[in-house]
């Protein structure tokens, strides 16, 4: 592929890139899905309500309130709140919380932390871990166990075989932005738009994870010892970003705005492009140049976007190049190495 070297060359390759197939590959990943699956009593109802910030799932004290599968569509993201194990009235409430596991992109097994991990809980865990989905295992109720909170943790390691646990009250809302958000996008970076799209309260943080992604993999292609060769691929890349962060705040970008976002910035971009594509001309430190010119300008152009968005779409073309400026500066005083490079 021809490197883009001039204005009216970049809004060509623009133009040629296949926008039909990015847009399905982001919208496969606003269907992607996560199921809340766990003991009776566990607190998988009250997870739910916090997350989705409704109640809509019945909670209650009373071990096996959730009598059915309830799959609830939080736009195109179906959170599942799955039924306790055990049987009961002769309904296998096992099988009914694994079918719901085995069609989602992403599994949280949610145990009782005052309860203790039992058996039947690591029995559950290996059950889920044969599925092939990312697990992320989360000690609700940690509010409740007051000084033993080390102790029980440790406990709850040692029983499920070494595996990260995280610890949440669902009540009170501790651990579940700060550390469960996280390592269900760190699992799946993919669930990333479909997690934002339908959380609005936890959009920054998917967005936010997106732009690290998108960075830290603009970064290696950067590395690519072959000057001019990246730049394609470095392009694609950043459209790929604004359309991830579009679709986490709900907006549909059409190919059309999608290359005036892009041109709104194309002169400091193209400058970083160019100028992260010469410095490989240098051996071993152009290329550690060029990939911290790659993470510097995909981390610029992703915090951008999210303003943008973030902003109801209102920002000016002035507006966007300024902010863009901005945050290129920033993140060059964070590599003193890079300042020569402007």
């Amino acid at each position: 592929m021809q490197t883009p070297s001039t204005l009216k060359d970049l809004q060509r390759f623009l133009a040629s890139l296949d926008w039909e197939d990015m847009r399905g590959q982001i919208e496969a990943e606003t269907n992607m899905r996560l199921a809340v699956v766990g003991p009776v009593n566990a607190g998988k109802s009250t997870l739910f309500n916090l997350l989705e910030g409704r109640h809509s799932s019945a909670a209650s004290a009373v071990p096996g309130t959730t009598q059915e599968l309830i799959a609830d569509w939080l736009g195109p993201f179906i959170l599942v709140d799955t039924p306790g194990f055990g049987e009961i009235d002769g309904v296998d409430r096992a099988a009914i919380a694994l079918e719901a596991a085995k069609h989602a992109t992403a599994v949280v097994l949610l145990l009782d932390a005052a309860a203790g991990i039992r058996q039947s809980d690591r029995d559950l865990y290996l059950r889920l871990v044969t599925l092939g989905h990312p697990v992320i295992v989360a000690l609700n109720k940690i509010d409740l166990v007051g000084k033993d909170r080390a102790r029980v943790l440790a406990d709850a390691r040692q029983r499920l075989g070494g595996v990260h646990v995280i610890p949440i009250s669902a009540r009170r809302g501790d651990g579940v932005a700060t550390e469960l958000m996280p390592a269900i996008l760190g699992a799946d970076p993919g669930m990333a738009v479909s997690l934002g799209r339908s959380l609005p309260a936890f959009r920054r943080t998917a967005a936010a994870r997106v732009v690290r992604t998108s960075a830290v993999t603009n970064s290696i292609v950067g590395v690519e010892p072959i000057p001019g060769l990246a730049i394609p691929l470095l392009m694609a890349g950043h459209i790929r970003l604004v359309l991830r962060i579009a679709a986490i705040y709900g907006e549909s970008v059409t190919a059309e705005r999608a290359r005036e976002l892009i041109a709104a910035m194309a002169g400091g971009v193209l400058i970083r492009y160019l100028g992260g594509a010469l410095a490989k001309f240098v051996p071993g430190p152009g290329w550690i140049v060029a990939s911290a010119l790659a993470w510097m300008g995909t981390i610029a152009i992703g915090q951008v976007a999210i303003l943008y968005f973030e902003g109801g779409k209102q920002l000016s073309v002035p507006e966007l190049r300024h902010l863009y400026q901005h945050v290129r500066r920033q993140e060059r005083q964070r590599l003193p190495f890079l300042r020569r490079q402007d």
